[in-house]
């Protein structure tokens, strides 16, 4: 079969809140890409051969000494390269043209008026003004702006406060865009973006989710041979996927460790071991080590500390198990794009940890098994779109996302059976409710949390001092940001009034109207 990765796009970081959503727009327009820092050498960009750069934007200046800039190899590769926001500026610096501070910061909605014939922009608009000229509806966030551009680049495009909204060099294929094609808020962005990747830089749709399959089988027989593979089954959307692409490629070499710990929602022990031996055919085994998780959570407050025992009791099941099986050797595990972005896991190490996955930052250094994470490149709406290509029922790939450590990372502090009970139930009326209402599809992650704090509450005639929950739903594609979800009063009184009422040991109910960023999606 052709090489999925033979067209691809390489995108450099600098630092922009929407990188991951320039990656998503490719990546939906069947085009493979990667995100490398901005500083990437130039023998790798030589080595990564892409058919095309995209420059991200980012917070810094272009016009100051000390600003990032990309190696100008970029510009030597002999492929197109589309400048966005910073990445435009500081194209068109290290080009030649002049970049300074703006009179007038843009920042959200403008409209953008067309001035000149391009490659990029050419047919695409949104309106025409009176004189019959084309406007685009666009989102900006910039304070400095493109005063003149390079030697040969022609201003393609203006606003009243950004006399170079958008600049081509069509001979060279290079272009530069102030506004943000890869949010939604740009109307037009996306027809912008394959315009970019498939009529300029001449990328064919090969990223689609049946060529994604048929490359991973493909790939994971090469890896795995005739070994057999332990698979660490948590119900959850990334490792039923990873579960259900293994038996497809190796069949019977496949066993499903799921882990009982102790930290799982509601009926979920169940509700798994029968998804996957009843109706998917899978082997699974089933361990009970409840006490295990519980012992070793015992006075351990810090969320990374958590994460980093939980990782480490995980491998040590995994491996008694392996040990009581024929020829396992390889750990199978849903590690997704996002969990190796948060966990600074990418191959350059210049990500911040902002909290490790259990499935990633929280493995011990020494394993004696290998690992293997088909899924690791993979987006979560990719990771489902391969779900349904593959089987598996509606319900369970769209099935909000778990985190790895459980419950554990849901009770603030440290975490013992009664909390976990309270938490439980809790989240449990907050789920049931969500579907009740029609809500639950709506939104992208819903969940309760158990806060470290007790507050003064009255039940019947008696005052209570007791522990609080807060409720948490978010909207998101891609999770790497995610806006708090607008869930109607009456339906969160509801839920409250339930949750005070039907979970003994509540006082109160919070609703946390946080947006990623700031806050990540999880409280810890």
């Amino acid at each position: 079969m052709s090489d999925l990765h033979a067209d691809r796009i390489l995108i450099l970081d600098f630092g922009s809140q929407y990188t991951q959503l320039i990656a998503r727009r490719v990546r939906e327009a069947g085009v493979y890409c990667e995100i490398h820092p901005y500083d990437l050498p130039a023998e790798i960009l030589r080595a990564f051969a892409p058919r095309g750069v995209i420059l991200s934007g980012g917070p810094p200046s272009a016009h100051e000494d000390t600003a990032p800039r990309p190696d100008p190899a970029v510009f030597a590769l002999g492929v197109p390269v589309l400048g966005i926001c910073y990445g435009m500026q500081v194209m068109a610096a290290l080009l030649g043209g002049i970049v300074a501070p703006a009179a007038q910061r843009e920042y959200g909605y403008a409209q953008v008026r067309l001035c000149a014939h391009s490659h990029l922009l050419d047919g695409i608009e949104d309106h025409l003004d009176p004189e019959g000229q084309p406007l685009l509806d666009v989102w900006m966030s910039h304070g400095d702006r493109v005063e003149s551009p390079p030697p040969g680049f022609d201003v393609i495009a203006a606003t009243e406060h950004a006399p170079c909204a958008a600049i081509a060099d069509d001979s060279r294929g290079f272009y530069g865009v102030q506004f943000h094609p890869e949010v939604t808020h740009t109307r037009q962005g996306r027809r912008i973006l394959e315009r970019f990747i498939h009529g300029i830089c001449g990328c064919q749709h090969l990223w689609t989710p049946t060529n994604i399959i048929a490359a991973s089988i493909e790939r994971l027989r090469a890896q795995i041979g005739e070994d057999g593979v332990l698979l660490a089954l948590s119900g959850g959307v990334d490792s039923s996927v990873v579960a259900a692409l293994l038996h497809r490629a190796i069949g019977d070499q496949l066993t499903c460790v799921f882990v009982d710990n102790g930290l799982l929602r509601l009926g979920e022990s169940e509700q798994v071991m029968k998804t996957f031996v009843q109706h998917l055919g899978v082997r699974v085994i089933r361990v009970a080590a409840e006490e295990r998780f519980l012992n070793r959570l015992k006075r351990v407050t810090d969320p990374e500390h958590k994460r980093k025992l939980i990782g480490n009791a995980f491998i040590e099941v995994f491996e008694d198990e392996a040990a009581r099986l024929p020829n396992i050797k390889w750990l199978a595990q849903g590690t997704i794009y996002p969990d190796v972005i948060e966990s600074a896991g990418a191959k350059t190490g210049k990500a911040r940890v902002i909290k490790s996955h259990h499935n990633v930052g929280g493995l011990p250094e020494q394993m004696n098994l290998r690992l293997v994470e088909p899924l690791r490149e993979l987006f979560k709406d990719e990771v489902r779109q391969i779900g349904i290509e593959l089987g598996l029922p509606y319900e369970m790939v769209y099935r909000h996302p778990f985190p790895g450590p459980g419950l554990a990372v849901r009770v603030l502090g440290e975490v013992d059976k009664e909390s976990l009970e309270l938490l439980r139930h809790a989240d449990h009326i907050f789920i049931e409710e969500l579907r009740q209402a029609g809500l639950y599809d709506q939104v992208s992650q819903a969940f309760a949390v158990l806060l470290p704090v007790r507050s003064v509450g009255v039940v019947g005639d008696n005052r209570i001092h007791a522990p609080v929950i807060a409720l948490r739903a978010v909207e998101t594609l891609d999770f790497m940001t995610a806006r708090w979800a607008h869930l109607p009063a009456e339906f969160l009184e509801q839920v409250a009034r339930r949750i005070v009422n039907e979970v003994a040991g509540i006082s109160r109910v919070v609703y946390d109207i946080t947006s990623k960023p700031p806050a990540t999606i999880e409280w810890e």
